[in-house]
């Protein structure tokens, strides 16, 4: 089954108040005067504001990885190692997105080198964005910290078999290298022993 490619939208983050803000808008239309109407509508308002508090609660609960991707600890999780594979082409691709993470990139770097270890998060995402990307996770000292995600290509090339991993409660870990001697940084991955550790 493939992975899906977009957040389900009742889960989207901006739905519930687009939602909120269409009913208030319609108060001015809708009058007390109204009679059922007008009840109906301060109902639906109150659900709303309940989807609204139910989805906040939910975010404010510890998951790991949360639901935009970031991972808070590798404590409790199955990581799968895929350890570069030596070839004559190296497979190597650079993470998209670092110009947003050089933050904390350049965290990742003081603590854990220039070369260290990523993990591959799959349904990983940006704020208020609807699509599911893989995100990375450098995790070269005991916080994970997020560098950006893979690239359109990597991503179609290995979305599936990556979300199978995630179903099973396993996450992969892959060398990286952060590139660059001051900001911005770049990431580029080692992707060559990706393959025989999903096969494994």
């Amino acid at each position: 089954m493939p992975a899906p490619r977009f957040v389900p939208p009742a889960r989207w983050e901006p739905l519930p108040y687009l939602v909120l803000v269409v009913l208030l808008v319609l108060t001015g239309v809708i009058r007390p005067e109204s009679g059922p109407w007008y009840v109906l509508l301060v109902v639906a308002i109150v659900a709303a504001a309940a989807w609204i508090l139910v989805l906040f609660l939910r975010e404010r609960r510890m998951r790991n990885p949360d639901p935009m991707g970031d991972l808070s600890t590798l404590d409790g999780l199955a990581v799968v190692e895929a350890p570069a594979v030596a070839s004559a082409v190296r497979t190597v691709v650079p993470v998209i997105d670092v110009h947003r993470h050089q933050a904390a990139i350049d965290l990742a770097r003081l603590h854990g080198g220039v070369d260290q270890h990523a993990v591959l998060v799959p349904r990983a995402r940006r704020w208020l964005s609807p699509r599911y990307r893989i995100g990375v996770q450098l995790v070269g000292d005991p916080t994970p910290r997020h560098a950006g995600f893979l690239g359109d290509a990597a991503d179609a090339r290995w979305r599936d078999a990556l979300d199978r991993e995630r179903g099973r409660g396993r996450y992969v870990r892959v060398p990286a290298q952060v590139t660059g001697t001051a900001r911005p940084y770049g990431v580029e991955l080692d992707l060559s022993g990706l393959e025989a550790a999903l096969e494994a």
